[in-house]
């Protein structure tokens, strides 16, 4: 390793120090104003309206995707913009949330002056508890007085991380409040990777399923599970639950004399479903818990009826797995 490559390294390592202090000191100065922020937005009828000028502004435009994307309405409004007409954006029922470390950035002078012209919210984040912007607002975030990463001190870095992680724990505080799931977070997110792995058991199960009645013959019950191409076949009672399932494992068990039994002599009992409710990650987990390829689907609060069939392929293809 050249001479160059440890001093890259360690600059690399002393800037994620710092602002990993940062954080860390973050953490431990959040007080009443948190959760006095949290119940100003939880009361708010109407959006959490996020802003900022510059640095504080790509900071603010995430922590406004992240809130509309757990739960609580959200929009970024540029500041400069709001100045030239962007101001009707901003109505009373909405909560203001501004972003700004030294407090005294002069762009958000307008925003600011509109809030209070309204009585709307205001929530301020900045570096100084005796700057413009928190003295302003009805509740102020103040950040710990640490160093920038950089040793020059002016490159906005820790004081970012730090109002991106406060931003961050807004946001999750709010949704833990709302006890919003991963069914509700799905909504948000049907596209992507994320929005595969949220996808629910009913959109991909089949409705066409093989299934027998407890005395039929294994001669018929061996038809079924080929033309139903799942590898298996469901069992059911008189009432039309299901009562259990014959796979290959529990052909290879009673190969002697198969052809002689019937489906309620072959089958496994009490199989295990998964609801179509469920997230088909969940049905993923199930089938690699239990090495199995498929599962029946069948609501747990129900009959017993089977209402579908979902295979390992059916989650392959959607990109689940």
């Amino acid at each position: 390793m050249t001479s160059s490559t440890t001093d890259t390294l360690a600059t690399a390592r002393r800037v994620i120090l710092r602002e990993a202090a940062g954080l860390t000191a973050l953490a431990d100065q959040l007080g009443d104003s948190f959760g006095a922020a949290v119940a100003m937005i939880m009361d708010a009828k109407g959006r959490v309206i996020v802003s900022g000028m510059g640095k504080s502004g790509h900071i603010a435009r995430k922590i406004a995707a992240t809130f509309a994307s757990t739960g609580t309405p959200a929009q970024f409004v540029h500041p400069a913009e709001a100045s030239h007409g962007d101001l009707g954006m901003v109505m009373r029922g909405d909560v203001v949330l501004v972003l700004s470390n030294s407090g005294e950035t002069s762009e958000l002078a307008d925003i600011v002056a509109h809030t209070r012209r309204f009585a709307i919210p205001l929530i301020g984040v900045a570096s100084r508890a005796s700057s413009a912007l928190l003295k302003a607002a009805d509740v102020a975030l103040v950040l710990p007085n640490v160093p920038e990463a950089c040793d020059t001190g002016i490159v906005p870095s820790t004081s970012t991380t730090m109002a991106l992680a406060l931003g961050d724990a807004l946001a999750i505080a709010l949704m833990e409040h709302r006890q919003f799931t991963p069914e509700h977070f799905a909504v948000f997110h049907p596209g992507g990777k994320l929005g595969q792995r949220l996808m629910y058991v009913r959109d991909l199960m089949h409705t066409d399923m093989p299934l027998v009645p407890l005395a039929t013959p294994m001669s018929e019950a061996l038809l079924a599970i080929s033309r139903a191409g799942f590898g298996v076949v469901g069992v059911t009672d008189a009432k039309g639950a299901l009562a259990g399932i014959v796979t290959d494992g529990d052909l290879r068990r009673h190969m002697d004399g198969l052809l002689s039994h019937a489906a309620d002599q072959v089958m496994t009992r009490g199989p295990r479903t998964v609801a179509p409710d469920a997230l088909a990650e969940t049905a993923l987990a199930l089938m690699q818990d239990r090495k199995i390829t498929c599962l029946f689907v069948a609501d747990p609060k129900g009959d017993g009826r089977p209402a579908g069939i979902i295979h390992i392929h059916d989650l392959l293809r959607a990109g689940v797995a």
